[in-house]
């Protein structure tokens, strides 16, 4: 009989499988709906360019129309394969600022603020500059500078300090403002997912049963505890019972949608998609919301040492296939997104309400579109939006997706923090690190001038940067779905354990604070907590 089932081979779901395995008299399965990860395209950190176009690992999930969008469904890909969205992300290593842990602990949530949180981030870490007060050495997850870093990302930092903007070598250190060069989860050139990290070096553990192409159907309850789970394989239903916890890591998606194809849910929702109610928890699928980002993109046909779709271009990638297939190094060892910055909106903000990150090329419809040329592009996201959504059932069939809305934009003052973020990314592009170079603003942005004309080009461009959170907020409150100690309210034996759990979105990426999450439920279980 196996002690604990983990639903999910994402990034939480690698930590938890690597972390409670550790005891040999424990028995654990973890359950991926997608294949193992050896495509060399998730390995090739630049390979993320062609991922993204061909939808490899991926669940190429989309949103609802969204009236904040103009109508249009956003884009929401999700990782479906072991590692998870940490196998198909650009591996930018961010925590977040402080205050965004002691908020969740101000909330109710005893045991999640900053220094409750710090010791797992440090924990999980294997930092290649060294430990300090905010570094560990010795974990799980390789973080390192990248190996072959271009020109540019150096240049967009002197672009921002020379706006105004301090700089700052440590975006997860003793502060968070500020423009800079991003750490990468990287080892020896090559991407350092959650599995790598976690999963793989203990694969031979003979407590450890990894099962891939497996489609989690449902939750087994009985009497209001959860037992097992159902899952599609190979054309068979078959299902698998744990004597301790079932564990719920399936992403900000997936997470509520299991619930709810399970019972667990409100009660109206779920006799809407016709699934018979087991538990009602009214928040299940509920306070959805995800950092809106919107991109300003630069042509500069002649700086060829950008990506880009061009003869010298395409002679370049073919160079670096061979640099990387020998050496590890070279152009291909990128990450696209090499720096950014946490800035304010307004000298008013008490901390940084805006995130940049700086691409060494032109980025269109989340890199699904060949553009010619060279260029580059600069993301702004607002990291604390107001606006709220939800995840909902589209029906009771287990392999149809989720009904998806974020509600971007939904909330005025969003729209106004993303408007001062766009002006602001202007004023950087136009200083001379970066203008000197040459390069003209693509023409969809150029044209905006007033705050109705940046309006409408954000209105008509933004989407996701990837980071949607807080299905299954962790809380004390009516809509709560998870404790303190993530377990699900009113079900015995079921933890959710992924981003879905937070709050409110961290100020920065996701991908390093959920595995913090996983690092600090490991031990919550261990703990019998």
């Amino acid at each position: 009989m196996l002690d604990y089932i983990i639903i999910g081979g994402g990034s939480a779901g690698c930590v938890l499988a690597a972390r409670l395995t550790e005891d040999p008299n424990v028995q654990v399965a973890l359950i991926e709906a997608g294949p193992v990860d050896k495509n060399v395209l998730i390995h090739c950190p630049a390979g993320l360019a062609l991922l993204a176009k061909n939808g490899q690992g991926n669940w190429k999930l989309n949103t609802v129309p969204q009236p904040g969008l103009n109508g249009r469904s956003g884009y929401q890909p999700r990782g479906k394969v072991l590692g998870g969205s940490s196998s198909i992300n650009a591996m930018v290593y961010i925590r977040g600022h402080r205050n965004d842990y002691d908020h969740w602990a101000a909330e109710g949530n005893a045991g999640w603020g900053y220094d409750d949180v710090l010791p797992y981030f440090k924990k999980s870490e294997h930092n290649e500059r060294g430990a300090d007060e905010w570094h560990g050495t010795g974990g799980p997850l390789n973080v390192m500078d990248l190996r072959s870093p271009t020109r540019f990302g150096p240049m967009f930092a002197q672009a921002g300090h020379q706006a105004g903007f301090a700089l700052n070598p440590d975006f997860n250190g003793a502060d968070q403002e500020g423009v800079g060069v991003y750490q990468v989860t990287h080892k020896n050139g090559e991407r350092y997912s959650a599995a790598k990290a976690y999963l793989t070096p203990n694969l031979t553990r003979p407590n450890l049963h990894v099962i891939t192409d497996a489609h989690t159907t449902r939750i087994l309850l009985e009497r209001k505890r959860a037992v097992g789970v159902e899952y599609h394989q190979g054309g068979e239903l078959k299902q698998l019972k744990a004597a301790r916890e079932v564990i719920l890591s399936a992403g900000a998606f997936q997470s509520p949608q299991l619930l709810m194809l399970s019972g667990i849910g409100a009660k109206e929702l779920l006799m809407h998609a016709g699934v018979g109610l087991q538990h009602e928890l009214p928040g299940v699928g509920q306070n959805l919301h995800d950092h809106p980002d919107v991109v300003i993109g630069v042509n500069a046909p002649h700086l060829k040492d950008l990506f880009g779709m061009s003869p010298i271009g395409m002679a370049r990638a073919i160079k670096g296939i061979f640099e990387w297939r020998n050496h590890r190094s070279g152009m291909l060892t990128t990450n696209f997104a090499e720096a950014g910055g946490f800035i304010k909106s307004s000298p008013e903000e008490a901390i940084p309400d805006l995130q940049l990150h700086f691409v060494i090329g032109k980025l269109v419809d989340h890199g699904r579109k060949t553009t010619f040329g060279h260029g580059h592009s600069t993301h702004i996201c607002v990291l604390r939006p107001k606006s709220r959504g939800s995840v909902q059932l589209a029906s009771k069939d287990p392999f149809e997706a989720p009904l998806i809305d974020p509600n971007f934009l939904g909330d005025l003052d969003d729209m106004q923090r993303m408007i001062r973020g766009f002006k602001l990314v202007r004023q950087i592009i136009r200083q001379p690190a970066l203008a000197d170079l040459g390069g003209k603003e693509m023409a969809a942005s150029a044209k905006a001038h007033t705050d109705l004309e940046i309006e409408h080009f954000i209105r008509d461009h933004a989407d996701t940067i990837y980071h949607p959170v807080g299905t299954c907020r962790m809380g004390n409150g009516p809509m709560d779905v998870v404790d303190a100690q993530l377990k699900v309210r009113g079900i015995d034996g079921l933890r959710v354990i992924d981003a879905s759990i937070m709050p409110r979105v961290v100020g920065g990426n996701t991908n390093a604070p959920v595995i913090m999450i996983a690092e600090k439920a490991a031990d919550m279980i261990k703990a019998g907590q």
